[in-house]
């Protein structure tokens, strides 16, 4: 079937209802740092915890799980840690600058949909691409200051939108594969990738959590996993298997809207004039890219690589 010809609300509507819990994801994410999961440790809870809820699921299918191949795995293991770089990264930084420097999306979808999948540039992509870096400068210039991350925070952050924006097109270049398969690569990929992270010196003095830590932070954790957890991913990986990546990232933009919101109202963080013009920017960057969209590569097209 020919991807145009496609119903997409409802897979519309999903992507923009898992953008909204994720964007309060960082809520209960950050109680559980605050219960004594520091650094990685939290993501490695929460991968860990979501691959024990699909593993029963997953050997039953294991058919079709292995019939997906190893592209699967590898795709799995980037979209997976870009999740994980991204939830990490809310506990070494800003809530605002993970999720501005994340919703970079768009223009890394840009370029990886040139290389990757022939897309033609046309202008409207150009400016796209100018405002999404424009944004960037906005929201980390200063006077004194080179305008790029400036901490291991802000670094994940970044990454983990290249990460996605890559694990999208992957996602959508492989509908045959159904989405429980993509599921648990996703989750059991990124825990492989999430596992270095832990043990990477990136928070300081991170510790292994004890038992009392884990006793004291199941509450948030089993929130996590069942309400910001596999819930929202289901409905992100379904949404990108049917709709193009651009479109995703940009109904995916909800995020921001209820994060940015909601660290203003629940963690005091800054947000003025630099945060708002550099929201706009990126924004904007998204929305044009989305409504201009370029004729779908053939339909024999390869799998990126």
């Amino acid at each position: 079937m020919v991807r145009a010809e496609r119903t997409d609300l409802l897979p519309s509507l999903a992507v923009v209802v898992s953008g909204v819990l994720w964007g309060l994801f960082w809520i209960p994410f950050r109680a559980l740092g605050e219960a004594g999961f520091e650094g990685g440790w939290a993501s490695l809870a929460f991968y860990l915890g979501s691959c024990a809820l699909l593993l029963p699921a997953a050997l039953i299918r294991w058919r079709r799980l292995r019939s997906a191949g190893w592209s699967l795995v590898f795709t799995g293991a980037i979209a997976g840690a870009a999740f994980s770089l991204y939830a990490t990264a809310l506990l070494l930084t800003e809530v605002v600058r993970v999720l501005l420097l994340f919703y970079l999306t768009p223009v890394w979808g840009t370029l990886l949909g040139r290389a990757l999948l022939g897309e033609r540039i046309t202008a409207n992509r150009a400016v796209a691409l100018a405002l999404g870096l424009a944004g960037l400068v906005v929201i980390l210039g200063s006077e004194n200051h080179f305008p790029l991350p400036r901490n291991p925070g802000d670094w994940m952050a970044l990454i983990a939108g290249v990460a996605w924006a890559y694990g999208s097109l992957r996602i959508y270049s492989r509908p045959q594969v159904e989405v429980y398969e993509t599921l648990f690569a996703f989750f059991a990929g990124g825990t492989l990738v999430t596992t270095a992270v832990a043990l990477l010196p990136v928070a300081g003095d991170a510790v292994i959590p004890t038992w009392s830590v884990l006793g004291s932070g199941w509450p948030w954790l089993t929130l996590l996993i069942a309400l910001f957890g596999i819930p929202p991913v289901i409905m992100a990986l379904w949404g990108a298997s049917c709709l193009s990546p651009g479109r995703v990232g940009i109904l995916l933009m909800g995020e921001v809207m209820v994060g940015v919101a909601s660290a203003a109202a629940w963690s005091g963080e800054p947000f003025g004039l630099r945060e708002s013009v550099g929201t706009v920017l990126i924004v904007g960057a998204a929305v044009i890219e989305t409504v201009h969209r370029p004729p779908l590569p053939p339909a024999d097209k390869s799998e990126p690589r």
